[in-house]
């Protein structure tokens, strides 16, 4: 993925967030939150989002696809209401600016490849759907980008998971924990998942469970120190690709198997 947002996916988020929020305030407390550099620029409110992400793609070390996620996260995640019918359609604008770029929004803020064809469902709806054949396509995915970009697989990986455990939370009206990252996402699925009632394979299972938070912990430590979704400065740590292969690998195993047991396949 190139390294800066193209103006027409400037244009058409600067016109919508700008029409949501329609307050300079809000706009400048957004934008600086979600790591836009440089002072608030001047201009009516489209203008000042248009000048902003320019920046972002003007400024060495900022990721500026990563403000760009931050930015329109709470936009793009909100429930489209019959009685806001201009949510769906900002909503709609945007996927399609990005669709045009061969990008994609996914839940949680991430804006990723998309491969030559428009995202029809967002990455929620397919986990929702028990869709394998598209969540094996998202790991695809992310296995595509290893020997280009290992960084953003294990973003791309760690999402998945993060996906995941936020919408298992909402159908099953967990709790949801206060720090939505993909640690204690998942220690609130694990509680709810369940064991085989057989006491002989209780304990064996346990172990494996142990197993797979001890991943959780791995990738979501791996996402945080050498990911791309909080910016990687000039040098970023490196990583082998083997490596970012053995997170991405472990993450499919792990949502695969909490989909099985969700969906009773």
């Amino acid at each position: 993925m190139a390294n800066k947002i193209p103006n027409s996916v400037i244009g058409a988020v600067s016109s919508v967030i700008a029409a949501h929020y329609y307050s300079h305030s809000k706009l400048n407390a957004l934008f600086m939150e979600c790591g836009a550099p440089g002072d608030v620029p001047e201009g009516n409110c489209e203008a000042k989002c248009a000048s902003w992400l320019k920046h972002c793609n003007e400024v060495t070390g900022v990721n500026a696809f990563a403000v760009l996620g931050r930015v329109i996260q709470h936009f793009m995640d909100q429930e489209p209401s019959e009685y806001r019918p201009e949510i769906e359609a900002g909503q709609r604008r945007i996927r399609e600016a990005l669709s045009r770029n061969q990008l994609s929004y996914q839940v949680n803020g991430h804006v990723t490849l998309a491969g030559a064809s428009p995202a029809t469902k967002t990455l929620a709806d397919f986990l929702r759907a028990g869709d394998f054949a598209s969540i094996e396509a998202e790991f695809a995915r992310a296995v595509s980008q290893l020997d280009q970009d290992p960084h953003a697989a294990i973003t791309a990986a760690s999402s998945i998971i993060e996906a995941l455990c936020k919408t298992y939370i909402e159908i099953f009206s967990l709790e949801m924990p206060n720090k939505q990252t993909v640690v204690p996402l998942w220690r609130s699925v694990q509680t709810h998942l369940g064991l085989n009632l057989d006491p002989t394979l209780e304990n064996d299972q346990k172990r494996i469970l142990q197993g797979l938070a001890s991943i959780v912990d791995g990738i979501g430590a791996y996402r945080t120190h050498i990911g791309s979704a909080h910016g990687r400065g000039v040098l970023p740590p490196a990583i082998q690709v083997s490596e970012a292969r053995l997170a991405v690998n472990a993450s499919h195993t792990l949502v695969i198997f909490i989909m099985e047991r969700w969906h009773g396949a």
